[in-house]
């Protein structure tokens, strides 16, 4: 799309971590070899760092210092941003990542993969306040998160109905499942936010994509003057 050569790259920009190894020692080498062959600089890029800055490229606008919620299929995580390269980790998942459990919980319904797209579309059709999903250390002053317990939770359902489950039942099971997940994961990010008096929040990841998320984000944003960035 750029209408470049690689004759034309002065430099090769790699993810070097973290994540999962097969991809990484691929990706890596392969950028290892164009930088060694092209005879040019090669950086190496922290995985959550591009999530975390990631946001310049569209919202110029945003600035520093910001607490940033990095969700992902195998990360949650909270950091206080004061600049490039200064992140302080306030929180993370203790078990599963949020979007992790979007993908068991897909996968147990039969629901296919990645589940948080069709977690995402099938919970617009269903009643979110229909099942009564655990939210986990949502009390307290703690930043970390576990989303084991909602997945148990959503098993233990499945099997006490187990052949009594029709469409309209399933889109209440993922509606009650995403409520779940998006109430703790809005109710820390803020928390951490107001602890440390900073009005901006960068939301990233996969899981951002997801339009409760947004939705609960922007209104919890405009209800603490708070500025949320997607």
């Amino acid at each position: 799309r750029a209408k470049l050569e690689l004759e034309d790259m002065e430099g090769i920009a790699v993810t070097q971590g973290p994540g999962l190894v097969g991809s990484l020692l691929i990706g890596l080498s392969a950028a290892k070899a164009i930088a060694y062959v092209r005879q040019v600089p090669i950086v190496g890029v922290n995985h959550l760092e591009g999530h975390l800055t990631a946001v310049f490229l569209e919202q110029p606008d945003c600035a520093f210092p910001f607490v940033g919620l990095v969700v992902s299929g195998g990360h949650t995580s909270i950091y206080q941003v004061t600049g490039m390269g200064e992140y302080l980790p306030l929180g993370q998942t203790r078990d599963d990542a949020a979007g992790e459990a979007f993908d068991k919980v897909a996968k147990l319904l039969g629901l296919g993969y990645p589940g948080g797209v069709v977690i995402d579309r099938l919970a617009r059709e269903g009643n979110a306040r229909a099942i009564a999903f655990p939210r986990a250390l949502s009390a307290g002053d703690s930043l970390d998160f576990s989303f084991s317990g909602v997945k148990t939770a959503v098993l233990r359902f499945v099997k006490d109905h187990e052949g009594t489950l029709s469409n309209e039942r399933i889109r209440d099971i993922v509606a009650s499942f995403q409520e779940a997940v998006v109430d703790v994961l809005v109710a820390k990010v803020c928390m951490a936010a107001s602890k440390l008096g900073v009005d901006r929040i960068v939301v990233a990841g996969g899981v951002a994509a997801n339009t409760r998320l947004r939705e609960k984000m922007e209104a919890r944003g405009m209800q603490e003057k708070m500025t949320i960035f997607i």
